[in-house]
């Protein structure tokens, strides 16, 4: 079977959306081991506990989101006195609509340009795929500052960058090619 795949920015960032998704699940799973007073606990973090710093992933996915569709952001957390594994769930849905909203925009999308209003009502403007990588990189960093404090407080270090991702990736499709028939064109 000939190898007839084209790279674009549509195809990267729906691959970097699936990727948030598994990185989001390995995360929250780890996170299932904690305490709940852990998770809403000062941690050190920039947003004060791991439950506030999930929120504000949540908080900041929903923003950029609604800007990437121009529409406006009604609300973009849960409630505080929400449960974890509701936040867990909102978080969640967020980035696989994300993913999917992604897979149906056609390519020139990811080549233009994004005009917002930003704090104090300045107008700004950004490459939809800036807006994109800011994004994926924002999630990345914060479970990363999340992960350090699990180790801190004992556990095990989390495996959820992307190498892992793309390893596990093409693992599933050597598994899934062995027992699925190739199909020729």
């Amino acid at each position: 079977m000939k190898n007839s795949l084209s790279y674009t920015w549509k195809s990267y960032f729906a691959v970097q959306a699936d990727y948030q998704l598994w990185a989001n699940d390995r995360l929250f799973a780890a996170l299932g081991a904690l305490d709940a007073e852990l998770l809403t606990s000062a941690q050190g973090l920039p947003c004060g506990s791991i439950y506030a710093t999930v929120a504000r992933m949540l908080e900041e996915s929903s923003l950029w989101f609604a800007r990437l569709r121009s529409e406006t952001l009604i609300t973009a957390q849960p409630d505080k006195a929400s449960d974890w594994n509701r936040l867990i769930e909102m978080t969640q849905e967020q980035a696989r609509a994300l993913q999917l909203w992604l897979e149906q925009c056609d390519d020139v999308f990811f080549e233009r340009q994004l005009a917002y209003t930003a704090a104090a009502n300045m107008p700004r403007s950004l490459w939809v795929r800036d807006v994109l990588t800011h994004m994926m990189t924002y999630f990345s960093h914060h479970r990363g500052q999340i992960s350090a404090i699990v180790t801190r407080l004992g556990y095990r270090s989390l495996e959820m960058d992307y190498v892992h991702y793309k390893c596990e990736m093409n693992d599933y499709r050597e598994r899934l090619a062995a027992i699925i028939p190739a199909v020729e064109e």
